[in-house]
């Protein structure tokens, strides 16, 4: 793998792995103030992140040494509003500056494993930072967000709210392989 596109996977696994910290310890929080829809909405997207950071390990099997990750992670957590906000910023960088970038390089490199694993990745965080906007404006509102069952692609992380599709539409995995965070 070239070296750019081998940092920057470095750098997505580094992003995703706090990602799905944050997003766990963010649910015990919504836990505590009774927003049980915003809690179960920050595990089943932990669990994407867990998907997208082992997509992106995978890709570094060649690596044989320890490395530095330099990720955006948004530090300071609060209450669920504030976390809720925390989670915006972090998705609207992935999706807006990261992923577009990454995947750039790695066409340009022709690292075609690192493009698809940062694509999925790309594709996922669009419906994140939509639900975590949905839930953002229901906890303003001092509401609990309504939300029906949250689909999550077990290949790729690719995140549903409602009915699964017959296939997944990021990776084509069919919809065997969707968990379901319902309850």
């Amino acid at each position: 793998m070239r070296a750019v596109t081998e940092q920057n996977m470095i750098d997505a696994f580094g992003g995703e792995s706090m990602a799905h910290m944050r997003y766990r310890l963010f649910a015990l929080q919504a836990d505590k103030e009774g927003l049980a829809n915003v809690a179960r909405l920050f595990r089943a997207i932990a669990e994407a992140e867990y998907i997208h950071a082992g997509d992106h390990y995978r890709e570094l099997k060649h690596l044989e040494t320890g490395r530095a990750a330099h990720s955006m992670a948004a530090f300071g957590p609060g209450d669920t509003l504030k976390n809720l906000g925390l989670a915006i910023a972090g998705e609207q960088y992935e999706v807006e500056e990261m992923y577009p970038a990454f995947m750039a390089v790695a066409d340009l490199q022709g690292e075609k494993g690192a493009y698809r694993s940062f694509d999925w990745s790309y594709q996922t965080e669009k419906m994140h930072l939509e639900l975590f906007r949905k839930a953002e404006s229901a906890v303003e509102r001092t509401q609990d967000v309504e939300l029906g069952p949250v689909q999550i692609c077990k290949v790729c992380g690719y995140t549903v709210e409602g009915e699964v599709p017959d296939r997944c539409p990021v990776c084509g995995a069919p919809r065997e392989k969707f968990t379901a965070f319902s309850e």
